[in-house]
């Protein structure tokens, strides 16, 4: 027969685990990057492991001219930008700077990228810590003293003043348009060098 200590304990045990609580999940974390147009951007950080959320948008501008035919206009500031979410246990934020200059976009290209021409789709980390300033900074300059772009990296960091989802057509547009001659020839190739060059990030 079990002792009444023992029963005790083990009711104790029980009630523990009832009111215990539940271990916090990870802290999620975000990240804000401008390289061209924000659809093949996009795409390309729906496919790294660790990121559960990614928006197209604009930053760099008033909330007031956050909008994409005003952007289109050149004079607002704003850069067509995405904001990612990520668990900072599965891929780190200098994971996600590797991705954004490996394959997301050519970070040696001034105010445009490929076919696409103006300031709005310009190179910019937005950062929204004083540790995201100073990892994409490194990064910059170990990409420069490593003379890994034949051409100087012309990518701003800027800090992050706000960011302003844009309208909802251009949600995961890749994924809605992959017959599209723009994604087709601009954007797919994005994917297929993220899955060849850094295959440890990739995720279906």
């Amino acid at each position: 027969m079990t002792s009444l200590p023992v029963r005790r304990a083990a009711l104790f045990g029980l009630l523990f685990l009832l009111v215990a609580p539940a271990p916090a999940a990870a802290q999620q974390q975000t990240a804000v990057f401008a390289g061209g147009c924000f659809w093949g951007v996009d795409a390309v950080y729906r496919h790294v492991k660790g990121v559960s959320r990614v928006v197209s948008g604009f930053a760099g501008g008033s909330a007031v001219t956050a909008h994409y035919e005003i952007v289109s206009a050149m004079n607002t500031g704003h850069a067509e930008s995405v904001e990612v979410t990520y668990d900072p246990a599965q891929v780190s934020y200098d994971d996600l700077l590797r991705v954004f200059f490996t394959v997301a976009h050519d970070p040696t290209q001034l105010n445009r990228q490929g076919p696409d021409v103006g300031t709005q789709y310009r190179s910019v980390v937005f950062y929204a810590t004083d540790a995201q300033r100073k990892a994409a900074l490194g990064y910059i300059e170990q990409l420069q003293r490593d003379h890994v772009f034949p051409k100087p990296i012309v990518t701003q960091v800027l800090p992050l003043k706000g960011f302003y989802p844009a309208e909802e057509y251009h949600q995961n547009y890749l994924a809605r348009h992959t017959d599209q001659p723009y994604i087709v020839y601009n954007d797919l190739p994005k994917l297929t060098r993220l899955q060849e060059q850094l295959p440890e990030l990739y995720q279906k």
